[in-house]
């Protein structure tokens, strides 16, 4: 029988996170408990993306009514840290996912900073694109099968895998292969919490609308590992390196692709060239270097990009 580990009294480090963590929840009339206070990247550390004058869509109805508004209208996530984050006292969102998102609507013709970012649960996202809430979406959103029965997906852009984030003074789990008796936490329904569920079901599984009180429950001793995308968990690290570390090595492969309404192939096959161009360029390597990269993590190698054929 799995037994629950009791919850330990925090150390006193620990405490001053948890004190900076409850005045970033009071600043926010909504905000998300536990998570590791807003510290994003600097915005003069942030590319510059040269905007493609005068470039023209016409065979993307997507495209089209994003030129009659004036804007584009970007789906992301907001709870994110150094990938999709949104600041509660600014409204500001940044990370890398931010970035790639950026660098797209320059490549389309769009000043970056026009951009209106909508925060999109992960249950709505095909729903969002396929009703023309939003134009993309760039959210950690992995590429799958059953996922392009219902949109369509430019890139990959960056090949995240599923991973563990355990606090610093946890010497016990190392990989998946020690989450026997370990209280784990995920969101609930995600890929990464069915993964566990299934390949390592000694693990006492616990779930949670967002991985921000997850991260809330590993600080505080109620869970002793949180498991989603290592690219997710390396910026929870980032934020508090003291005090969380992500260990052993991914155990799935996560290929990011930015979400597009399924029909519209010319915006798909315009958003994977201007994928390229900026891998090519150098903007790719720069943004995540002024997000991801503060973990410490250097950045890897794009992943190639799938130009599937039109349906």
């Amino acid at each position: 029988m799995i037994r629950s580990l009791p919850r330990r009294t925090p150390a006193p480090r620990l405490t001053t996170v948890l004190l900076l963590v409850a005045l970033a929840v009071l600043g926010s009339a909504c905000g998300k408990d536990g998570s590791p206070p807003v510290k994003g990247p600097a915005a003069g550390a942030l590319p510059r993306y040269t905007v493609n004058e005068g470039f023209q869509l016409p065979d993307s109805p997507t495209w089209e009514r994003a030129e009659r508004r004036g804007h584009l209208t970007v789906g992301a996530k907001e709870d994110q840290p150094y990938l999709g984050e949104k600041d509660p006292a600014t409204g500001a969102y940044s990370g890398f996912d931010i970035e790639i998102a950026r660098m797209m609507a320059a490549s389309l013709g769009f000043q970056p900073d026009t951009i209106h970012f909508r925060t999109i649960a992960s249950a709505n996202r095909e729903t969002a694109l396929q009703n023309g809430q939003i134009d993309y979406y760039v959210g950690t959103y992995t590429i799958n099968t059953n996922r392009k029965k219902l949109v369509g997906f430019a890139g990959p852009y960056y090949l995240a895998g599923q991973g563990l984030l355990v606090r610093t003074d946890e010497n016990d789990i190392k990989g998946p292969q020690d989450l026997a008796g370990k209280r784990v936490c995920s969101a609930a329904g995600s890929t990464p919490y069915q993964r566990i569920q299934r390949d390592y079901p000694k693990a006492t599984l616990v779930a949670y609308d967002t991985y921000s009180v997850c991260v809330d429950n590993l600080l505080t001793y109620q869970v002793d590992a949180v498991t989603t995308d290592d690219a997710i968990l390396i910026g929870y690290a980032a934020k508090v390196p003291e005090e969380l570390k992500v260990v052993g090595k991914p155990f799935s492969q996560e290929p990011y692709g930015i979400g597009v309404p399924r029909s519209d192939n010319a915006l798909r096959f315009a958003l994977d060239d201007a994928l390229a161009a900026r891998e090519k360029d150098g903007d790719w390597k720069k943004a995540y270097e002024a997000t991801l990269g503060l973990s410490g993590v250097p950045a890897p190698n794009p992943p190639a990009i799938d130009r599937y054929p039109a349906s």
